[in-house]
């Protein structure tokens, strides 16, 4: 028998783990981003080439933990890394911050896993950082993603109308959000429970 624990992911749902971003994630991320499908409802708009992504990780490493946390999407089932996840823009005094999310392997759309992450990256922003308010900018078209925000429990604010513009027209943009009290009040197992 090995003496070494077993590793519990910190931040997880019921099917996937939220874990840090390594420099070996990046060629997985160059792939992610640059496939049409997986671009389609993201704020990204050319091509990402290994340097320019080699760049980003720097940014990002140099950002997490003070204005944004920016994590891997994996299966709990096997540990495979399926996207990505973040909040950023965080504003600790007033207790805000913004999510974003891309599942880059295709063959994990529609299975949930998206809702399941948004809802431990959840638990992270209210129950360790303390955040009164996560908000997310859901474009016009994206009802998939729209769907899971709402079974997240995120609330339709308003709407940017025109607000992005993408594939030749401008598209309004929708805000959602979730404040803390109504994220308590949800009865879904959490981070941090026992198994």
């Amino acid at each position: 028998m090995s003496s070494v624990p077993e590793r519990r992911p910190i931040i997880r749902g019921a099917h996937v783990f939220l874990r840090a971003a390594e420099r070996d994630d990046l060629p997985l991320f160059v792939r992610w981003f640059n496939d049409a499908e997986v671009l389609r409802n993201l704020a990204m708009r050319a091509p990402m080439s290994d340097a320019g992504e080699a760049a980003w990780f720097d940014r990002m490493l140099a950002a997490q933990g003070t204005t944004d946390y920016h994590f891997v999407i994996c299966l709990l089932a096997d540990a495979r890394p399926i996207g990505t996840i973040g909040l950023h823009g965080l504003d600790l005094r007033s207790g805000n911050a913004e999510f974003g999310i891309a599942i880059g392997e295709k063959s994990e759309w529609g299975k949930g896993h998206g809702t399941d992450a948004l809802r431990a990256i959840c638990d992270f922003g209210f129950g360790e950082l303390r955040l009164q308010r996560i908000s997310l900018l859901v474009y016009e078209g994206n009802e998939r993603a729209r769907r899971s925000y709402q079974k997240a429990g995120f609330i339709p604010e308003g709407t940017l109308r025109r607000a992005h513009y993408a594939r030749g027209e401008h598209h309004d943009v929708h805000v959602m959000s979730l404040l803390r009290d109504e994220w308590a009040a949800m009865s879904h197992r959490r981070s941090w429970d026992p198994d």
